[in-house]
């Protein structure tokens, strides 16, 4: 099974694009994942991100065939989701908000109510500021922070050397605790920003 959808082995995805159900319903469930946070990067905050997951699944399954070699699989499915982001973006018209928890990958079950939610209320305002940020700072941060991918997974999936991932990383890390420290005079809450380190995940 392919780890954290970062890698496809060739004759799944040949079967798949022959239309193997199987080979492509194993395929979408491990690359579903990391396609979560790139449309995360990608989307407005008020539009519905399994709304566009099920879109990206239809032209997942609609246009694998078209595919024109199995090693071109992983570029192939990242771009379907951009597009479809920026398609859905482009002609949003305001169908409301929903939560930020929708959006927030944090769970404490050991913590008190109340720091619990102090926690999540802190993670939900990082990740509303780190979706701002430019997407070539973005993207890598949300693939490290919300999916827990390492820098070279991160490298392979976007096509980059794995030393612009790790700057870009470090830079949009930056950008988050100065934003952080202007908006509430204390540093950035390590629990948080550790997660996203350049240096905390496996290479």
């Amino acid at each position: 099974m392919p780890d954290q959808g970062t890698e496809a082995p060739d004759h799944m995805v040949v079967l798949a694009m022959q239309g193997d159900h199987r080979a492509q319903s194993d395929l979408w469930r491990a690359h579903r994942p990391w396609l979560a946070a790139v449309l995360l990067s990608h989307k407005p905050r008020e539009l519905d991100i399994e709304d566009l997951m099920q879109d990206v699944a239809v032209k997942f399954v609609s246009k694998l065939h078209t595919l024109r070699d199995a090693e071109s699989f992983r570029p192939w499915l990242r771009r379907i989701a951009i597009n479809i982001a920026r398609e859905a973006a482009r002609s949003f018209k305001g169908r409301g908000n929903h939560s930020i928890e929708e959006d927030v990958y944090v769970q404490d079950r050991f913590k008190a109510p109340s720091e619990a939610r102090q926690t999540l209320d802190e993670a939900a305002s990082l990740l509303e500021h780190a979706k701002t940020l430019p997407v070539e700072f973005r993207e890598p941060l949300l693939l490290r922070c919300v999916r827990g991918l390492s820098s070279t997974q991160i490298a392979e999936l976007l096509d980059l050397p794995r030393t612009t991932v790790e700057t870009r990383l470090s830079r949009a890390r930056k950008m988050l605790r100065e934003e952080w420290l202007g908006r509430t005079g204390e540093p950035t809450p390590d629990e948080h920003t550790q997660t996203c380190s350049p240096g905390t995940q496996g290479t």
